[in-house]
């Protein structure tokens, strides 16, 4: 499966960074990568620009029911593999996720 389509690139172009300041947990998600092997989510909430190839996302990262927000390079996404019995595995996208915030800190099972 593709991580980025171009939709989502759209979506992107949509959300520049500090674009949804004041939203609070109706911000929307552009969208979710998670380790199938794990218990790690990344919600997308907003993209910055592109250089060079890539992007600068701001985020609500998730894990064992604790979240944070941060910032992560989309390279850093759809390049980083996890090691499951010997063999390096992608983080996927969850293609059906939609939602705001809100639904990704119940998605997650974080208060």
């Amino acid at each position: 499966m593709k991580m980025i389509t171009k939709e989502i690139e759209k979506k992107m172009d949509k959300a520049p960074l500090y674009s949804k300041d004041g939203k609070g947990e109706d911000a929307e998600v552009i969208f979710k990568v998670f380790n199938p092997y794990g218990a790690q989510s990344w919600y997308v909430l907003e993209a910055g620009e592109v250089v060079n190839g890539d992007r600068e996302l701001f985020v609500y990262m998730t894990a064992c029911g604790e979240g944070e927000y941060g910032y992560i390079m989309l390279s850093d996404l759809t390049n980083t593999k996890v090691t499951v019995w010997g063999h390096k595995m992608p983080l996927e996208r969850d293609m059906y996720f939609k939602g705001t915030l809100a639904d990704a800190k119940r998605d997650a099972n974080v208060a």
